[in-house]
């Protein structure tokens, strides 16, 4: 079985590159969607006074932990052909799972980025005050301030998009050769029995989460190092 796996893999069979290259496509369009929406909410929580701020956070980091069948139930029923989205024929699509994984991880990298803005903020605070920059300066020259810890909260994201099954097979419902990512794919193969196809592709996606572990590693490592410099 695992012989028949590598082969598969220094071979470049093409199911199992074509399920592994949309998994990369999903995930990274999921994490920059996540990105954009993540790390502005994250920051204007961290610096900005408003009424039900205290709300906000406690529901955003409650998401953190949101199961992912009721985020895949939730974005089937907006896309369902009976729900409000329902004409734009995104339901078993990858661009619907790339909603759901962005819905998921976007809990992730607002409250990883609220905390990180504000440890930077408690710092800068008096001479960001003393710019007058306003509040939209501000959340700019922090999140480049902080992008190293911020790039980690992301890889963060992008590893939990890569190892999600659950929401991606509800809405995508796990179609050979047009949604079927390495997660579903290893349930679905697994099942049948077959095997090497099924090995082939986790340890595709061990790879890849040890990959990411060593990335962030990195980037903390290289934001220590440069803070220090300073």
């Amino acid at each position: 079985m695992f012989s028949s796996a590598f082969w598969m893999l220094v071979t470049g069979d093409p199911g199992l590159y074509r399920i592994i290259g949309l998994s990369l496509y999903v995930s990274l369009t999921a994490t920059l969607i996540a990105a954009a929406i993540g790390l502005p909410l994250g920051a204007l929580l961290a610096l900005k006074e408003f009424p039900g701020r205290n709300v906000v956070t406690i529901i955003i980091n409650a998401m953190m932990g949101m199961p992912p069948v009721v985020v895949g139930l939730m974005v089937f029923l907006l896309l369902s052909r009976s729900g409000p989205l329902g004409s734009l024929g995104l339901l078993f699509t990858p661009r619907a799972m790339i909603i759901a994984q962005a819905i998921l991880i976007i809990p992730i990298i607002a409250a990883l980025a609220r905390q990180t803005i504000a440890d930077i903020w408690v710092q800068y605070r008096d001479e960001l005050a003393a710019m007058n920059i306003g509040t939209a300066g501000s959340i700019a020259t922090l999140l480049w301030d902080g992008r190293f810890s911020l790039l980690t909260a992301l890889l963060a994201g992008f590893g939990r998009a890569c190892a999600e099954v659950g929401a991606v097979i509800i809405v995508g419902g796990n179609i050979d050769g047009f949604t079927r990512m390495m997660t579903t794919a290893i349930a679905l193969e697994t099942s049948k029995g077959d095997l090497p196809l099924a090995i082939g592709l986790g340890g595709v996606l061990i790879l890849i989460v040890i990959a990411i572990n060593a990335l962030a590693w990195t980037i903390g490592r290289t934001g220590e190092r440069l803070a220090g410099a300073a």
